[in-house]
């Protein structure tokens, strides 16, 4: 066989993993779904990890063996907060309740997610809404989707003019990245029009692909966050690096997303 039909065969293939993996995604949150409305009380630490615990294993037990199934022989990521590099191979990286404490809070701005990770990098993705019913789908080289129609950074070439947005990496952050999460913050309140906080990060990133929003940083991070997104702003058309401008790996420190247009003005705020 010919490396073209090979190469076709297996983007095929990956198409038809990305179909049943969102059909997947949106049975978990139909799930959660069913789980949201009113606040859940904690009053101690470990009551809040036993309510997010709950809402991870109810979706994971719909997801895991209906990924599994997909791919057999992909790895699996436990930890939804591990970052760095992944071993050699195919895993799946998953979030079940993507935003999990604002679910817990009965706020809107969560989700679902399953990542596809061959050699480290990320081939396909699905992302679902489960309060909109939206759902977001990108395979590599092959675009990013809205529920079918297709995604685009916004055409912005003007810092002055944009909606830029970060996030929070993780309670308990290191303090000398809370310090620059802070400053950065204050810098782009400079510089750009209007600027978001809020997590979780892969609802943003879904924002910068949708062309809604113009910027998206953020320091440190975990894959499950960070992956779906990336891919979809990639293949949205979109302009991804580190904060200093270097590329982007699951390596890095930060994470940089943006329109084409004011990426290096972005990255030229971050770095003062």
């Amino acid at each position: 066989m010919s490396e073209t039909l090979q190469t076709t065969d297996v983007a095929a293939f990956d198409a038809d993993v990305l179909g049943q993996t969102a059909v997947a995604v949106r049975e978990a949150g139909s799930a959660l779904r069913e789980r949201f409305g009113e606040v859940v009380r904690y009053q101690t630490r470990d009551e809040l990890m036993r309510a997010l615990a709950a809402n991870d294993e109810m979706a994971l037990d719909i997801l895991r063996p209906r990924l599994t199934r997909l791919r057999p022989d992909a790895g699996w990521v436990e930890d939804e907060l591990d970052g760095g590099a992944l071993p050699p191979g195919e895993w799946w990286v998953v979030d079940p309740a993507e935003g999990n404490v604002n679910h817990l809070h009965a706020l809107p701005e969560w989700a679902v997610t399953a990542t596809l990770v061959r050699e480290n990098q990320p081939v396909l993705t699905a992302v679902h809404l489960p309060l909109t019913g939206e759902t977001y789908t990108a395979l590599a080289g092959a675009g990013a989707h809205l529920d079918g129609r297709p995604l685009h950074v916004s055409q912005t070439a003007d810092l002055g003019l944009s909606i830029v947005a970060t996030s929070q990496a993780r309670p308990d952050e290191d303090e000398k990245v809370v310090r620059r999460v802070g400053s950065s913050i204050t810098a782009m309140l400079l510089d750009a029009l209007v600027v978001r906080t809020a997590v979780p990060a892969t609802l943003h990133l879904l924002n910068v692909a949708a062309g809604r929003i113009d910027a998206f940083w953020q320091f440190a991070g975990a894959r499950a966050d960070l992956l779906p997104g990336a891919l979809l702003v990639t293949e949205a058309g979109g302009q991804l690096s580190d904060a200093q401008g270097r590329p982007w790996t699951p390596r890095s420190e930060s994470l940089l997303a943006a329109a084409p247009g004011i990426h290096a003005e972005a990255v030229a705020t971050l770095s003062r």
